[in-house]
């Protein structure tokens, strides 16, 4: 076996249970990735891959886009699939999953930029909601198509210049936040990497609902500073002048049987004399 995938195993978060209060303290599943310096969807999936409840037994399944770059660096089982298909392929991998293992836990996590999710994926995202697919989507909203030049997506904010905008996007940002929780979702979220503790506590929640109640939805703000000209340095500035501004905030909307749910987690654990869900800083 390579030496990289021993000292995971020995030293990275397999069976560890870590949370993003601990990155740095062991052999991360992402170390090195091609993207762009400053790059606010690599912090963000940084960030997410340090907050899986269970590393080892979980499948991401992306899609075309920038995360695409970053997955055959990661020390986790992932699949990429066609533009948009991703969500309807989680839902095939979790069904099949739940009949080979029906007596362990599988988590299934779609990770897909905004393209992907809200525009060309859109159907497919919302079908699996529908349905009540027993996973976890996560969008990495760079509010742009960063992939192939910076052409607006349904995610651009209105008035926003990009290459097919020359103008200003003519259109308001789509709320999929909204939709997710008219479509049926137990949990949806909305956050960014200025708190990471709150990035890391939704989407733990976001996996474990979705293990028990139905699916969920996290969108996280991830600006690009390559496409939209702003110093890879100031990604952070960028997205906390946005929550000053009030074009952006962070959000969660919990279904009672979700709050049940986690209620009945976080009162086991206390039982236990762990640490509640959702309480790292």
């Amino acid at each position: 076996m390579p030496k990289e995938y021993k000292e995971l195993v020995e030293n990275g978060p397999y069976g560890k249970d870590y949370k993003v209060t601990d990155l740095g303290k062991y052999k991360e599943l992402i170390e090195e990735h091609p993207l762009c310096a400053g790059c606010g969807l690599a912090l963000s999936l940084r960030l997410v891959l340090g907050s899986l409840p269970s590393p080892e037994d979980t499948v991401i399944v992306g899609s075309t886009g920038c995360s695409a770059l970053v997955f055959p660096q990661v020390g986790l089982h992932n699949v990429h699939s066609l533009f948009g298909n991703q969500n309807a392929v989680a839902s095939g991998i979790k069904r099949a999953l739940s009949l080979r293992f029906p007596d362990q836990v599988k988590d299934v996590v779609v990770v897909a930029g905004d393209g992907a999710t809200a525009d060309i994926g859109l159907d497919m995202v919302m079908q699996s909601w529908f349905r009540r697919e027993k996973i976890a989507t996560i969008m990495l909203d760079n509010e742009a198509y960063a992939n192939t030049g910076g052409q607006e997506s349904g995610m651009s904010m209105e008035g926003t210049v990009m290459n097919m905008a020359p103008k200003g996007k003519v259109f308001p940002k789509a709320d999929l936040p909204k939709v997710a929780e008219a479509a049926g979702c137990a949990y949806v979220a909305a956050a960014s990497p200025s708190r990471p503790g709150k990035l890391g506590k939704v989407v733990r929640r976001a996996i474990l609902i979705a293990r028990e109640v139905g699916p969920t939805y996290v969108q996280l703000l991830s600006p690009c500073p390559t496409n939209f000209k702003t110093k890879p340095s100031d990604t952070v500035v960028t997205i906390k002048a946005r929550e000053k501004e009030k074009r952006f905030k962070q959000y969660e909307y919990i279904s009672d049987d979700a709050r049940s749910f986690l209620s009945a987690l976080e009162d086991g654990k206390r039982s236990e004399g762990k640490q509640p869900e959702g309480k790292q800083s």
